[in-house]
């Protein structure tokens, strides 16, 4: 599973972002690209799967896991670390 150390955007990371010459838009979206890169390394091991032999419901299987495991199991055990509130 995943290593709880995983960050799905690094500092520096984030900061190769803002030096880059993109808009804002562009810029969302590669920290978007490099996040959901990360996500899917770990899915694709989940399911021992290629990355690009994912499919969505492969994806969206991994997703439901996921939030069962912080529903039954409390946020520590999920993958993805955020509430619903995060988002307003």
């Amino acid at each position: 599973m995943l290593d709880q150390s995983l960050q799905f955007l690094t500092p520096e990371e984030s900061a190769e972002v803002d030096r880059a010459l993109l808009s804002s838009p562009e810029k969302f979206l590669a920290r978007l690209t490099i996040s959901t890169a990360k996500l899917l390394r770990v899915i694709a091991a989940d399911t021992e799967t290629p990355i690009e032999a994912l499919t969505a419901v492969q994806i969206t299987q991994w997703f439901e896991k996921d939030a069962k495991l912080k529903r039954e199991q409390g946020i520590n055990a999920s993958v993805l670390k955020w509430q619903a509130e995060d988002f307003g």
